[in-house]
């Protein structure tokens, strides 16, 4: 039996954004031999009634959603000669009309704003609601035009802690590496795997302090027995930090240990241990990757904004396209 081909998924209103979005799709779609489907939502029929295609006095509306989506397809045409277009104008919000679209796709693609979202906001809401919803991988297309463009030749993909397989068999990549590493082959670039740590938590601060104090007054009756423990909570201290590295070097090697997959192109993989927050971590490496790759866990039953904290950031700030893929 064939394997359906779902199509990758593109939103556009004639936006600027749009029009990277549609580039970018455009490109995705090529590299991986899928049609590329491009959606533009309008919800004039729920107001004006249906009107036939051909019919001659259709409204302004209409011609104008008509014309967004032919330019945008001969655009994309003309980006990726032998690519596959499909046009589709949904009577719907835009939100609403890509997630529908977004259950039988391979990745949907979005830009960072849409046409009348304020000049001050970083994400626009389409984009937000999106990344945070969809079922399938999302794409949001943001940062420097080199980043864009994809000059950088590297993915970058966050490595959480979770992630960690909790048994002694190899585990497969998560589906965020997965969709990670083979952009990395197919753009023939390198896959960067970041994964942030933290030495001590806040929590330790307080009990530290007090700990400290003590050690002073300690210090102040017997000043060589207190540079002898100043020395030793150094040398714990640098245990402690060396301990954690080699954890998170193992951990991305775990992570990344079944992701040669026989048959296909080896990828150049750089592992990335960061002591540190994830949020900076991420944003630092998205400064040279062409795609930053994240996993978005999704709560069956739960319809608000799954996103979490450091994606929230990185859909934000990152300074290249970042793409969302959901995790079950």
């Amino acid at each position: 039996m064939d394997t359906v081909e779902l199509p990758v998924v593109v939103g556009v209103d004639g936006s600027d954004a749009a029009s990277d979005a549609l580039d970018w799709a455009a490109e995705l779609a090529g590299r991986r031999g899928l049609p590329l489907r491009v959606v533009h939502a309008s919800l004039w029929e729920r107001y004006e009634g249906y009107i036939p295609g051909t019919s001659a006095d259709r409204p302004a509306e209409r011609l104008h959603s008509e014309a967004v989506l032919a330019t945008a397809a001969e655009r994309a045409g003309r980006r990726v000669p032998a690519l596959k277009v499909m046009t589709d104008l949904a009577a719907d919000d835009a939100v609403t009309a890509l997630l529908r679209a977004g259950q039988s796709a391979e990745a949907l693609v979005v830009g960072s704003r849409g046409r009348g979202e304020f000049a001050s906001l970083l994400l626009g809401s389409v984009g937000l609601g999106i990344a945070a919803r969809a079922l399938c991988p999302v794409v949001v297309v943001r940062g420097r035009p080199e980043n864009v463009r994809g000059g950088m030749n590297r993915v970058a993909v966050g490595i959480a802690e979770r992630e960690r397989p909790g048994d002694q068999e190899p585990a497969p990549p998560s589906a965020a590496v997965a969709f990670a590493l083979r952009e990395a082959r197919l753009r023939g670039g390198e896959l960067e795997a970041v994964h942030a740590w933290r030495c001590a938590g806040p929590e330790d601060h307080g009990a530290r302090e007090g700990h400290g104090r003590r050690e002073e007054r300690r210090g102040r009756e017997n000043p060589g027995g207190r540079e002898g423990r100043e020395e030793h909570r150094a040398h714990e201290g640098q245990e402690a930090r060396e301990a954690h590295t080699r954890r998170a070097a193992e951990l991305l090697d775990e992570t990344l240990g079944g992701a040669s997959a026989a048959g296909l192109p080896p990828v150049p993989v750089a592992h990335r241990p960061v002591e540190g927050s994830a949020r900076k971590a991420l944003l630092d490496a998205s400064a040279h990757a062409d795609l930053l790759v994240v996993g978005a866990r999704r709560r069956q039953g739960h319809f608000g904004m799954q996103l979490g904290l450091v994606n929230h950031a990185v859909l934000h700030h990152a300074r290249c396209p970042v793409a969302v893929v959901p995790v079950s």
